[in-house]
């Protein structure tokens, strides 16, 4: 309970009456003191009424896990117990750092049916996986007469559990895009122009001659051809810088929560395709690995993985981390390297790295391109400042694009893309690399 904004200006006015009547009209202290008791009076009623007559029943929902990135729900439902509810009562939300209220940790009520029953909602923004609290929700409103405000503080004690975002999976976009390596035009491409045999078909006009078993036609005693299709079960690394850049925020969440919703959407695209998937993940030092599983079995063990994959401080090892990965792995694969660098000097280990890494492999390199970046090299308008900001973002786009352009000519396939592009984005070149048989 504090005073109110009307309490404190009608204490204000009455101390400045009190001051100039006792030097001009000194006989008023009786009067003034009545005044005072008046004032103390009606505000120790206005608190009896207030505190008697707005009692209620608070609840509160909070779902107990939520995608980063994604917003989550908190529902208020207050009704009335004895009397009638407050017009209006501001609520607060005392949270831990890691999450964001979307208006300032305070959302305004109105009362509804009758006066008998209020509903509110705050939408929290979960920025980091983790598990957060939501420790107190504090209420306020003005008392009857409005002269003190009430607050009273509900204990919550709620857990949220922030996961690694999975909605493209939730909601059949990634097997939209993958639909087509199991029927339709591309399916028709992957079965002619494979290198696994699939089946025997009767031989009909316009089929390539060269795709004629000459063998099993003569005993047959009709024309077949061998129908081929793209080799499955093939072993897909996916492999994640979690240093220090990579927990730098991009476009309001940290590279690295890009990059593992961009790896477990690819975990499950590769197992609707039917290939193994694996994992693997490195900084200062190699840390957590994954044996390669098929695509929907490794999919809850990689999710379980990357929900406890920390924020790392320290800058990352390339040379370490690919030559440990490189020792594990016992035949070729498809390596997805999730990174980033600052420069092209600072590139020049991860490129060697990755060189020795192409010989044996087929590697995708994956980086986020900052927006940012792009909008400081075209400024709207030129002053000295925009100037010299436009001169270093070119200087910067322009190592990049070096640095990109020197592992395309090793052979390993680019991919810098936005980071809302960039899930649909990999699900697309991991589709191309399939339909033409690059692994």
């Amino acid at each position: 309970m504090r005073p109110s904004s009307y309490l404190i200006a009608l204490v204000l006015l009455l101390t400045a009456v009190t001051v100039v009547a006792s030097v001009w009209w000194p006989d008023a202290s009786f009067v003034l003191l009545c005044l005072w008791v008046a004032i103390a009076a009606i505000t120790v009623c206005d608190l009896m009424l207030s505190v008697l007559s707005n009692r209620m029943n608070i609840e509160f929902d909070l779902p107990p896990q939520g995608f980063v990135g994604h917003p989550a729900k908190f529902s208020i439902d207050i009704s009335r117990r004895r009397g009638a509810l407050p017009a209006e009562i501001e609520t607060r939300l005392d949270l831990a750092p890691e999450l964001v209220a979307s208006d300032g940790k305070l959302s305004r009520a109105s009362a509804g049916d009758g006066g008998g029953h209020i509903k509110a909602s705050m939408s929290l923004h979960l920025t980091r996986r983790g598990q957060y609290a939501v420790n107190n929700l504090w209420l306020k409103w003005q008392s009857r007469l409005k002269l003190l405000d009430i607050i009273v503080r509900v204990p919550v004690k709620r857990d949220i559990t922030v996961a690694p975002d999975i909605s493209p999976v939730l909601s059949g976009a990634i097997k939209t895009q993958i639909l087509p390596l199991e029927a339709g035009q591309k399916d028709l491409r992957l079965r002619g122009e494979g290198s696994e045999f699939h089946q025997l078909r009767e031989f009909a006009t316009g089929m390539d001659p060269r795709s004629m078993d000459w063998k099993r036609s003569a005993r047959m005693r009709n024309l077949v051809v061998r129908e081929m299709r793209a080799e499955r079960n093939h072993q897909i690394i996916l492999c994640v810088d979690s240093g220090r850049l990579m927990a730098e925020q991009l476009a309001g969440l940290p590279k690295l929560d890009r990059a593992i919703n961009a790896a477990l959407a690819m975990c499950w695209a590769a197992g609707l395709a039917g290939d193994l998937v694996g994992f693997y993940s490195f900084d200062s030092r190699p840390r957590l690995i994954v044996p390669a599983l098929p695509g929907r079995s490794a999919f809850p063990r990689l999710q379980t993985v990357c929900a406890k994959l920390r924020y790392e401080t320290q800058e990352s090892n390339h040379t370490l981390g690919l030559t440990h990965l490189s020792g594990r792995l016992k035949r070729r694969s498809l390596i997805v390297i999730f990174s980033d660098f600052v420069d092209s000097i600072t590139a020049e280990l991860m490129i060697e790295n990755i060189q020795v890494l192409a010989r044996h492999h087929f590697i995708v390199y994956v980086a986020l391109r900052d927006p940012a970046i792009t909008k400081f090299a075209e400024p709207e308008e030129m002053t000295l400042e925009t100037v010299a900001r436009s001169v270093a973002a070119r200087q910067i786009l322009q190592e990049r694009r070096a640095v990109l352009e020197k592992l395309a000519r090793l052979g390993v396939l680019c991919l810098d893309s936005t980071p809302e592009a960039l899930t649909s984005d990999l699900v697309a070149r991991y589709i191309e690399i399939k339909s033409r048989e690059m692994i």
